[in-house]
C-alpha cells in the first residue's frame, strides 16, 4: 500500500467532515478546497487579496509533503462574481507563471461562508520528491 501523508491546516471543519487540508499519496498531492480565512477567523473584503490567502495557505500545505508551486499541475477556482475573475486570476498568475498549471474557474452561486469570493483547490505532482 502507498503511503498516505495528511497535512491539517487546522480547520475546524477538517475532523468534523472528515478530510484534511492536503494527502500525498506516493509522488501526487491534493490539496482540498482552501477558503481565505486568517488564523483570527477573519477574512479580507478583495477578491484579490482573498485569493492570495488561499494560494499562501496552499503552498504552505504543499510544502508540508515536499512540495511546492512549480509542482502544481491544476488549480480549481471557484468565485462567486465574475467581476472578481481578473483580480482572482492575477493572483494566480503570482504564484503559478512559471509552472503554468492547468486551470479552471469557474462561478458558483455562493461558497460556505457568504463573506468568501473565492475558494481554490490544487493538485500536484513531485517528480523524483
Amino acid at each position: 500500500m502507498t503511503d498516505r501523508r495528511h497535512v491539517s491546516s487546522g480547520s475546524p471543519f477538517e475532523p468534523r467532515y472528515g478530510f484534511s487540508r492536503a494527502l500525498r499519496v506516493g509522488d501526487r498531492v491534493l490539496v482540498a478546497g482552501t477558503a481565505p480565512i486568517w488564523p483570527d477567523g477573519s477574512c479580507p473584503d478583495d477578491a484579490g487579496a482573498q485569493a492570495r490567502r488561499c494560494f499562501a495557505i496552499i503552498t504552505a500545505a504543499l510544502a508540508e509533503v515536499g512540495a511546492g508551486p512549480d509542482d502544481v499541475v491544476r488549480t480549481r477556482m471557484f468565485i462567486t462574481d465574475p467581476a472578481d475573475a481578473d483580480a482572482v486570476g492575477a493572483a494566480h498568475g503570482e504564484v503559478f507563471a512559471a509552472a503554468r498549471p492547468v486551470a479552471t474557474m469557474v462561478v458558483v452561486a455562493a461558497l460556505l461562508d457568504p463573506r468568501w469570493r473565492v475558494e481554490i483547490e490544487a493538485e500536484a505532482i513531485v517528480v523524483g520528491g
